[in-house]
């Protein structure tokens, strides 16, 4: 994710949206419907969009709905915790500059007196305006870390500290969960893990490329015996990533490389169902795959039923093929081991998500683009989750289970 780690390539959609996002820095350009996220007011009565929320609501519990893969992130001006890395603001990598604009905009805080309370405020009333007992999952983000497990902001996209984001989750105990990140390389790190499991964390984050962890590494192993003792999941980027520009480390997100967390008994939830990227296959040395082919290779692996799974945040965005929402759609034996997310701030950068594309390619009700894209322009947030339970093909959509996520983190 995202400035939010940047994810994905971003504006691969093509050379021409890249172009368009140096619109961004003009207002002229920037007031433009198909690039600018307009902020509007989370509390939205619209009559054709609410005919669309009670249908996205039948069948769901909202007291049991976490969606489990939210970022918090900030520039650091309220000096609670958060810090962006150098790469984001520097002219040597215009691209990550770009994209940190967009991300400000998709989560209504560039232009904020203080971006990182905005930030907090806007998700907090966008959560507010859902039905009572939702609840969104907020994730730390440990720094980048060298050999020795020492921490090197200049090559990290940003740092989010466990105690942010437990300190901004206990603030608002109806609206909030929070999720640790701890890189298994820092010498006291499984100590950090038990005292983020005894402050309530519901989960562990890592985003191996952009963090420099290597998970199929022996050197992890003791961190894993911790998180399967302590029964708290962890929650790991799966397939391409574009967090940082060391290209020599996206093999780190290869989903085989999680067979060791696996095998100790982790409960292990892949990103995304890595549904973007290719990588090296490492049961047929010299070959590659899609990454979300190495993802079903490891569902379809009866050992590992009862502890992995995989969130369908991101699939929505343009850089993920509709094969593989279509294949997500169409494997209802899958479904039970699916989890939603947002990927918060992503679904807010309009030109990210379409539901018109969506429609096009069968997977959404011609007559619900409009209302969505009104939801869009008032709640990033919900708007994703009303998309992805309008979600269908060939009769197959996503059930309850796969939203209704809280027993799962809370186990």
């Amino acid at each position: 994710m995202s400035l939010l780690s940047n994810r994905r390539r971003f504006l691969k959609i093509s050379a021409g949206a890249a172009a368009s996002a140096l619109g961004i820095l003009s207002d002229a350009v920037a007031a433009r419907p198909l690039l600018k996220n307009p902020c509007l007011s989370p509390e939205l009565n619209d009559a054709s969009v609410n005919a669309w929320l009670t249908r996205v609501w039948e069948g769901l519990d909202p007291a049991q709905v976490w969606d489990c893969h939210v970022h918090l992130t900030g520039t650091g001006d309220s000096g609670k915790g958060p810090e962006m890395g150098p790469m984001l603001t520097s002219l040597w990598h215009p691209l990550l500059n770009i994209q940190r604009l967009f991300y400000l905009n998709a989560s209504c805080s560039r232009g904020a007196a203080a971006v990182d309370d905005n930030y907090v405020a806007r998700l907090a009333a966008q959560v507010q305006n859902m039905p009572s007992g939702f609840k969104a999952m907020l994730l730390a983000f440990d720094w980048f870390c060298d050999a020795s497990g020492n921490p090197v902001p200049k090559q990290s996209t940003f740092y989010i500290p466990n105690d942010y984001a437990r300190t901004v989750a206990a603030a608002n105990p109806a609206l909030f969960e929070w999720v640790a990140s701890i890189h298994p390389y820092r010498p006291d790190a499984v100590d950090r893990l038990h005292e983020a499991a005894e402050s309530g964390a519901r989960a562990v984050k890592w985003l191996p490329s952009a963090q420099n962890i290597d998970t199929a590494a022996p050197r992890c192993e003791a961190f894993y015996a911790a998180l399967a003792q302590l029964k708290l999941p962890l929650i790991v980027h799966g397939g391409e990533e574009k967090a940082t520009e060391a290209k020599e480390l996206q093999h780190l997100g290869n989903p085989l490389r999680l067979r060791r967390a696996l095998a100790a008994g982790v409960r292990v939830v892949v990103a995304h169902c890595a549904g973007a990227g290719v990588d090296d296959d490492l049961d047929k040395p010299g070959t590659r795959q899609p990454s979300f082919a190495l993802f079903a290779r490891l569902m379809e692996n009866p050992e590992w039923q009862s502890n992995l799974r995989g969130d369908i945040s991101a699939i929505l965005l343009r850089n993920h093929k509709t094969e593989v929402i279509k294949a997500l759609l169409a494997r209802e034996d899958w479904h039970d081991r699916l989890l939603n997310g947002s990927d918060y701030p992503l679904p807010g950068v309009i030109p990210l998500t379409s539901p018109r594309a969506l429609a096009a390619n069968g997977l959404l009700p011609e007559d619900a683009i409009a209302p969505l894209e009104t939801l869009r322009e008032h709640s990033a947030l919900y708007f994703d989750f009303a998309v992805k339970r309008l979600l269908a093909w060939q009769g197959k959509s996503f059930p309850a289970s796969v939203f209704e996520t809280r027993q799962f983190f809370e186990t």
